[in-house]
């Protein structure tokens, strides 16, 4: 099985409540006594991890980060769906997926994360090329989200979409200039909610394969919303929709 470090309490505390046996180790700070690390020490020692103390430059090079806030865990990939087609297959009910278009910063991409963990969908989506990946950073941000959502890339996000319209999968795209408000579509059935990049949006082409455009309402100065935000915004409105229906 291959390993990964991932770091920060709620990374590191959500792998040992998630899946206690895919971590082999954790490393600690050693001048750390603090309650918060105290309970981390009591979680790993209940499910059996091996623990480590160490100095906190070691702890700074072995993920390249001094935000590692005194721990660090070496964990096994864990076993989440890989590929678009093993995820649909997989999907029971109507599925509700968020398709990302090149976001470049790691702290957004965890955020999406761990909003599509709290909405409940079934996985996030993006291209390998012009994108983040998920690095030890993006995991940290997504406070364990990383363990529970399928995070899928493919290599031409374009034909993914057209793949998805062919199991019957709405996409919706988000944009600030659409004509239609959030409000006005229905998330209720089959939908892939569609966000551009931090700074240039969606692509062209991306643009173009989506099925229908919306743009969240702003009422106050800001003329638009970080990307991880406007991905909440949208996840929950789809399953506010579907818990109505």
């Amino acid at each position: 099985m291959k390993s990964k470090m991932i770091f920060g309490f709620h990374a590191v505390t959500a792998r040992i409540r998630h899946e206690a046996s895919s971590v082999e180790e954790i490393y600690v700070d050693a001048t750390r006594h603090d309650r918060r690390m105290q309970e981390l020490l009591h979680a790993a020692e209940a499910a059996k991890v091996r623990i480590i103390q160490v100095d906190d430059q070691r702890l700074n090079g072995m993920v390249g980060t001094r935000r590692h806030q005194g721990v660090v865990a070496k964990a096994g990939e864990l076993s989440l769906a890989r590929n678009l087609d093993e995820l649909l297959d997989a999907i029971d009910g109507p599925p509700l997926l968020l398709l990302l278009d090149g976001v470049t910063d790691p702290h957004n991409l965890g955020a999406c994360l761990r909003v599509a963990d709290g909405a409940g969908a079934h996985a996030v989506i993006a291209p390998k090329d012009r994108a983040v990946g998920l690095n030890a950073t993006a995991a940290k941000v997504a406070s364990g989200a990383a363990d529970t959502v399928p995070y899928i890339t493919v290599t031409n996000l374009a034909r993914t979409m057209r793949e998805l319209k062919e199991r019957d999968i709405w996409l919706i795209g988000t944009t600030d200039d659409a004509e239609k408000g959030l409000y006005e579509a229905d998330f209720s059935g089959p939908v892939a909610i569609v966000m551009g990049s931090e700074g240039e949006g969606m692509r062209r082409l991306t643009r173009e394969n989506c099925d229908m455009l919306v743009s969240i309402p702003m009422h106050g100065a800001v003329e638009s919303l970080n990307v991880s935000v406007a991905s909440g915004v949208c996840l929950y409105e789809a399953r506010r929709q579907r818990l109505a229906k």
